[in-house]
């Protein structure tokens, strides 16, 4: 009886219904169950038939129940109930192999077997898995269900609750995640011990206290072999100390110890034999099950591999396809009446729900192409509206306007085209597609609107940076009493006329009145920075610019020109106008004056640093008076509008002193310089005494003319060297230099003045200017040096008859 002894392996209870208590025996000594004790747990399987259950059995526990030949079509392999010892599980666990329900073997009417062995696995077995199809899931007449409701009432009126674990395992998994698979099945499963009746007893027992329901999930073993084998392999290690604490068996109650595990299963199945009331529904409801599901799949196959629809779906994955809903409802609607047609004369109830499960995993497998419609008309819509919005903004309309008149054309863009792609069948909803791309249109608006402010305020404050700046820069270079006021001035003006212009380009962005406040407000606020980053600026330059400015006023006059310091200039003054003018500048930039405060920097600066007597004061008092410049703050000026503190301002003033002190000293110098330069002449006394006491001098001189022509060539002879010499300009740098400068050329030069006499005695009486008074004239007109007169003077002294000739130009000269 045994159909391997190896594998041992036996049948419990044969086809009809009768158990084998000797074959149990058999078994129970080979695999040595009576030494076990409680440590065995009991394993069933049950579902439809030529549903893998006995090969779901061989990979899980490696047993070796016989298998369907699928090649020689779909019929009973497994007759009556088959046991088994599993290979390699601790503990001892046996695996009982149930033949499939709804079996067309044995008829219509004859389903009492089916419920007895689902009923007997229950009683018996501490983990039953219950295999069924993914596409079961949610059906009411689904295989299995049918016979849990009647299995649930005969068991709770038979046997008290012993806590089996009931595992569905989903054969064929599809793309369905389990996450949303198993809250389904939960749900039905609780639907069916809700409307069961109940014996009083167990009237509130809730299903935990029969059952405790797993669920798990595998691929198709003939699609996905490997990977049907790997979660298969991931299952096995559940069944590994299934009955310790928290195991698959962990919560069995009222075990049988394994001695008597053969008496035991023999009375329960006694008691199931003698009850007549296991209904369960006809055959024919099952026969139905079956064909309809089969002619379900073969137009669910046909319509995958239809070319219409393969092109159809081709297309969708590139872009738009005009008309696409009539044509896919126009293929669906093809195999649906197909099916009507063929399953018109089963039970309609089965068929109706066949039909409706076709519909579903048809619109399943169509949905992705409806999805990638709904995606190329949402991208196509916004890429339209983004090209017409740009346009109606460049063509002058309002922002607001444009947006809000946009989104509604390009809206109803979107609903005429997803009324195009409707598949009728379904009740897809397009909300979420048309309201992704209404957030697509609202985030590109508000991109838009951000970018559009941002380079409006942008422009704005381009247009106050550069009206500000050079005037701000300007005023500050003047520094007078009136450059604040004046900064302030500016500032007003050009902020109300950048704000007023803000103001009117905003109108057409509808926006509230407070965001729009607060971007005026940043815009003023921006100007007001503009005007101090520009004063901060300038105020680390103020060393440079009081050098200019004491540099502008000390060496140039009132009308500009540079001085020329002759010695008549007061100097003392005219530093003490410099400095003061480049200590108003100092005092000036000393503080941001943008509000109408009143300062005492001014006075502060010019006292500390200007004011001789109130200096000497100090320096009496330098150990007991306090520095009024010996702080960082000024009075009355907040420390974020101070921009050189009084103690920098007293280090910028000692540096500006001693860098302009050498201006000074050379003006000084200079002056001097030139005093001494003009101060060639004697003083008039010596004057006057020469007069008076050389008159008789003078007298004899004018008594005897020979005396004057020798006076006077001597005095061309030494106006003659003067010239050649220098003279003035070797004693500019000093007595002493000159001399030694004059000691080096006076032999050179008179050895010089030597030659051209000689040169001019030889030259005949014609050629001489001397002599020709008109050459000579013409020689002076020319531009003849002085050295050249003087050499001709020279010539005509040798010559005694010629003094009128020489007289003459001599005193054109």
């Amino acid at each position: 009886m045994a159909e391997s002894e190896e594998c041992c392996s036996t049948q419990l209870i044969d086809g009809d219904g009768s158990f084998n208590d000797i074959g149990i025996e058999r078994f129970i000594k080979e695999v040595k169950l009576g030494d076990c004790g409680l440590s065995y747990a009991v394993v069933s399987i049950m579902g439809p038939q030529s549903s893998g259950k006995s090969t779901l059995l061989n990979h899980l526990f490696h047993t070796k129940f016989r298998e369907m030949d699928a090649f020689k079509g779909r019929s009973q392999t497994t007759k009556g109930i088959w046991l088994a010892k599993c290979a390699g599980v601790e503990p001892c666990t046996l695996v009982m192999d149930l033949e499939g329900t709804d079996g067309r073997e044995r008829g219509e009417d004859d389903t009492a077997f089916e419920k007895q062995s689902a009923l007997f696995a229950l009683a018996v077995s501490d983990i039953v898995l219950i295999n069924m199809w993914c596409h079961d899931i949610g059906r009411e007449q689904a295989a299995n269900k049918p016979l849990l409701k009647t299995v649930f009432q005969v068991m709770m009126r038979l046997f008290s609750p012993r806590k089996t674990t009931l595992m569905f395992v989903i054969r064929d998994k599809t793309r369905t995640p389990l996450e949303n698979l198993e809250p389904v099945l939960r749900e039905d499963i609780q639907k069916i011990w809700d409307a069961v009746p109940k014996p009083q007893a167990h009237k509130e027992t809730p299903l935990s206290d029969f059952f405790n329901v797993k669920v798990v999930a595998l691929s198709s073993y003939e699609e996905k072999e490997e990977q049907f084998k790997e979660q298969v392999a991931n299952l096995r290690q559940q069944f590994f100390h299934s009955i310790a604490p928290g195991g698959l068996a962990g919560d069995r109650r009222g075990v049988v110890p394994a001695s008597g595990f053969s008496f035991s299963a023999q009375q329960i199945w006694k008691v199931i034999k003698e009850n007549k009331d296991l209904d369960l529904p006809a055959h024919k409801v099952m026969v139905a099950t079956v064909r309809c599901e089969e002619i379900a799949n073969e137009k669910y196959a046909g319509f995958t591999a239809n070319e219409n629809w393969c092109l159809l779906e081709e297309a969708v994955q590139s872009g738009p396809v005009a008309g696409f809903g009539k044509q896919l409802n126009s293929i669906l609607y093809t195999f649906l009446t197909e099916y009507d047609a063929e399953a018109t004369y089963f039970e309609e109830g089965v068929r109706s729900a066949k039909r409706k499960q076709l519909e579903e995993k048809l619109l399943q497998l169509v949905h992705p192409a409806h999805q990638y419609i709904l995606g190329h008309l949402r991208s196509g819509t916004l890429e339209k509206y983004k090209e017409a919005f740009e346009k109606a903004l460049n063509g002058g309309e309002g922002f607001s306007m444009a947006a809000s008149n946009c989104t509604e054309s390009y809206i109803a863009l979107f609903d005429e085209g997803y009324a195009d792609a409707v598949v009728e069948l379904a009740n897809w909803d397009s909300s979420k597609v048309r309201d992704k791309l209404h957030r697509d249109i609202d985030a590109h608006v508000a991109s838009v609107r951000a970018a559009k402010l941002s380079e409006l305020t942008s422009s704005y404050e381009a247009k106050l940076n550069e009206a500000l700046s050079g005037p701000v820069e300007s005023l500050l270079d003047g520094a007078t009493n009136e450059t604040w006021p004046s900064i302030r001035k500016l500032l007003r003006r050009e902020t109300e006329s950048a704000v007023s212009g803000l103001s009117n380009a905003l109108s057409g962005f509808d926006m509230d009145e407070r965001t729009k406040n607060k971007m005026l407000t940043s815009l003023e606020y921006f100007a007001r920075g503009v005007v101090e980053a520009k004063a901060r600026e300038e105020a680390g330059r103020v060393l440079i610019r009081m050098k200019d400015r004491f540099s502008t006023l000390f060496s140039h006059d009132s009308d500009s020109m540079p001085r020329v310091w002759s010695g008549k200039e007061d100097i003392r003054a005219i530093t003490k106008t410099a400095r003061s003018a480049s200590l108003k500048l100092l005092s000036v930039m000393a503080a941001i004056r943008l509000d109408d405060n009143v300062d005492n920097i001014e006075n502060t600066l010019s006292s500390a640093l200007v004011d001789t007597k109130s200096n000497a004061a100090v320096n009496d008092r330098s150990i007991t008076t306090f520095d009024p410049l010996a702080s960082s703050t000024w009075e009355q000026v907040p420390p974020a509008k101070t921009l050189i503190t009084p103690v920098q301002c007293k280090s910028l003033w000692r540096q500006f002193r001693a860098e302009t002190e050498y201006s000074v000293t050379q003006a000084i110098s200079a002056q001097e310089a030139n005093k001494r330069n003009n101060n060639w002449l004697p003083p008039p006394w010596a004057i006057v005494a020469l007069i008076v006491l050389g008159f008789n001098e003078f007298m004899t001189l004018l008594r005897n003319p020979l005396y004057l022509g020798v006076i006077f060539v001597g005095f061309l002879i030494m106006k003659a060297l003067w010239v050649q010499l220098d003279i003035s300009g070797e004693f500019r740098n000093g007595a002493l230099p000159g001399l030694l400068s004059l000691s080096t050329k006076f032999l050179p030069t008179v050895m010089n003045l030597l030659r051209k006499l000689a040169e001019e005695g030889q030259i005949p009486a014609t050629n001489n200017p001397l002599r020709n008074p008109a050459l000579a004239s013409k020689s002076f007109q020319n531009g003849s040096t002085s050295s050249d007169m003087s050499s001709s003077a020279s010539s005509g002294v040798t010559s005694a008859g010629n003094w009128t000739e020489y007289s003459s130009p001599t005193k054109e000269e």
